[in-house]
């Protein structure tokens, strides 16, 4: 959600390119505006446009703006409308600053008002707006450094935010965070700034981590780190990080998502793999915790909704879930031994990481599942399990969803000291996964897309662990396509959802090879009697389906495939009603605000 890009070093001669191909690989975090500003002779030249990044790349034609000092930004409108005034970048009065901005300025109304008393003048309707003028204020009034003058103006900021400013006469980068995420490249000739590790890792593996409520000043020979509270700056310190981008192209797909669909067989092998020493010191924490609490957002909750099921099934263990946005209402419960296992995607997921704060505060244990290694969530932690699913760059979690279940599942076996057989059933499910997508498979999925592209509603049903799936493949078809869908457990549509059915509605029922089986379809068939258009996921046929998309049989790893037409469905729909299923509408793939 937003997203924050630039570069100080060395002259580059299409620095205005070179900054768009960065925002290019920013785009998945999700924006709806979008731009740069680069300076040559002094002047700040910024160029901004509403809508997908394409449009500001018109904007800026085939005009090669050469320079050796710019930022650039991808915004998702939280204060202020989607116009080019309120895109990013934003600057001073004088047009001397230019300053991009992640987060949201709590008090900025307040700051604004002393602002325009002092004679400042606003272009924009935004929160981000009073950063440049508050650096202005202090750098015509304080004999001071244009690093200190951001600091001081970002010390007066209430809320998470992340900024970067650069100023016409200082061939240098300063930038300061605090909740919000912010990371620093070391390169040859050059050095960069950038909400995320993985923009970063096809220009350096040189990465520079910006601790909590700190700040950085970069130029083209050194990086130094800011101490948010005294000012006192020192060198830089870069951790090595080999985050591969040999995968994050399309790769011959028409997109990322149906690529990423295609890469889940090998990311739950990978799973399998996973070090056993990672395995046992994870669960060596949840055996030595009083009270074990899952919490996560959106898909990953869904995963952690799974998790719960599987621990008591496989392991006997009972856990807690909340989502991350709820579960500070519920800290109330932790203790010093209670053990906090949070999951995220990108690791700096705004609501999860509260949740880990309000774990922190009570001196619980924190247990991380993350794909992103040195992400504010890894950081955060006692102990990161990294998912290794490699970069997901569509909008809509797949691959990441299958390596949070299959993480999951090798913990309840570990548990229950069955290590080895939950390798053998994630190695099993991962060749039957690979098998099943075939493009007879897709092709089943494409014709059930074209019958249900103009349905205004889907229902889907589950029972035991495939309830969440049911969750998760209604948000797959609902956020890709943005027809209305909705998961329920199978027990609960005779308690009112049932009103819903009439002839014709589609309904998907997850019929699992396990203990709910015998329920799941007797709820399928209630639906069925009531008129309902019945598609069965399911490893064997059953005459009450009106469709049956077959999924392998995995015993207890059912919810890894039988999401997976959901996610397909999900896909198709989007391409045959004429949407982006990389970037759909509203939607940001790392949620950094609260």
């Amino acid at each position: 959600m937003c997203g924050v890009f630039g570069y100080v070093g060395r002259k580059k001669s299409d620095l205005s390119g070179f900054l768009l191909a960065g925002l290019t690989k920013l785009e998945y975090r999700g924006y709806d505006s979008a731009g740069i500003a680069v300076f040559q002779n002094g002047k700040a030249k910024v160029f901004k446009e509403t809508g997908e990044l394409k449009n500001l790349k018109g904007l800026v034609g085939k005009r090669e703006m050469s320079g050796s000092l710019g930022i650039g930004h991808t915004r998702w409108a939280t204060h202020g409308g989607v116009t080019k005034r309120n895109s990013h970048p934003h600057s001073d009065c004088t047009g001397k600053i230019v300053v991009v901005h992640n987060g949201i300025i709590e008090n900025y109304e307040k700051i604004k008002k002393d602002l325009i008393k002092k004679g400042h003048k606003f272009l924009s309707e935004t929160d981000t707006e009073v950063f440049p003028h508050l650096v202005e204020e202090y750098l015509d009034n304080n004999n001071i450094s244009f690093s200190e003058a951001v600091r001081k103006s970002f010390n007066l900021l209430q809320g998470l935010n992340a900024v970067a400013a650069i100023c016409s006469g200082h061939d240098e980068i300063v930038a300061f965070r605090k909740g919000s995420p912010l990371v620093a490249g070391i390169g040859e000739g050059g050095n960069f700034i950038s909400s995320d590790i993985p923009t970063l890792t096809s220009q350096t593996k040189r990465i520079v981590l910006i601790e909590e409520g700190d700040g950085i000043l970069l130029n083209v020979k050194e990086a130094l780190i800011i101490n948010g509270k005294s000012g006192v700056g020192k060198t830089a310190k870069a951790t090595t990080i080999n985050m591969s981008e040999t995968n994050a192209d399309k790769g011959g797909y028409p997109h990322y998502l149906i690529k990423e669909i295609h890469e889940q067989p090998e990311v739950i092998m990978r799973v399998a793999n996973n070090n056993i020493k990672n395995i046992n010191k994870a669960v060596s924490l949840i055996n030595n915790a009083f009270g074990i609490y899952f919490s996560a957002c959106g898909t990953a909750s869904y995963s952690c909704i799974a998790a719960t099921y599987m621990f008591s099934e496989i392991a006997g263990k009972h856990v807690n879930f909340t989502v991350g946005s709820e579960f500070p209402y519920f800290e109330d419960f932790l203790v010093a031994k209670s053990l906090l296992i949070a999951a995220s995607q990108s690791g700096e997921t705004m609501d999860t990481l509260e949740a880990v704060r309000a774990a922190k505060q009570h001196k619980s244990k924190v247990l991380a599942l993350v794909n992103v290694p040195q992400s504010s969530l890894a950081r955060m932690s006692d102990y990161a399990i990294l998912l290794n699913a490699g970069p997901e760059r569509a909008v809509l979690s797949t691959k990441t969803y299958i390596a949070k279940l299959a993480t999951f599942l090798l913990f309840a076996f570990s548990l229950n000291k069955k290590y080895d057989r939950g390798v053998e059933i994630l190695k099993e499910t991962s060749k039957k996964m690979s098998k099943m997508l075939s493009r007879d498979f897709e092709k089943k999925i494409k014709l059930l897309a074209h019958k249900l592209k103009n349905e205004q509603h889907i229902y889907v049903i589950g029972r035991g662990v495939n309830y969440a799936t049911a969750l998760e493949g209604a948000l797959k078809i609902k956020e890709a396509s943005y027809i209305h869908a909705e998961g329920f457990a199978g027990g609960e549509l005779k308690h009112g959802v049932i009103a819903l059915i009439q002839k014709g509605t589609p309904c998907i029922a997850i019929v699992a090879n396990d203990r709910a089986r015998e329920s799941i379809l007797s709820n399928a068939m209630e639906v069925k009697s009531r008129g309902a258009y019945l598609i069965g996921i399911s490893p064997t046929n059953e005459s009450i389906f009106d469709c049956w998309i077959q999924v392998p049989d995995v015993s207890v790893a059912s919810p890894l495939v039988s999401v997976v037409p959901m996610q397909l469905l999900g896909y198709y729909l989007a391409v045959m009603r004429g949407y982006n299923p990389d970037k759909p509408r509203n939607l940001a793939k790392s949620v950094t605000v609260k």
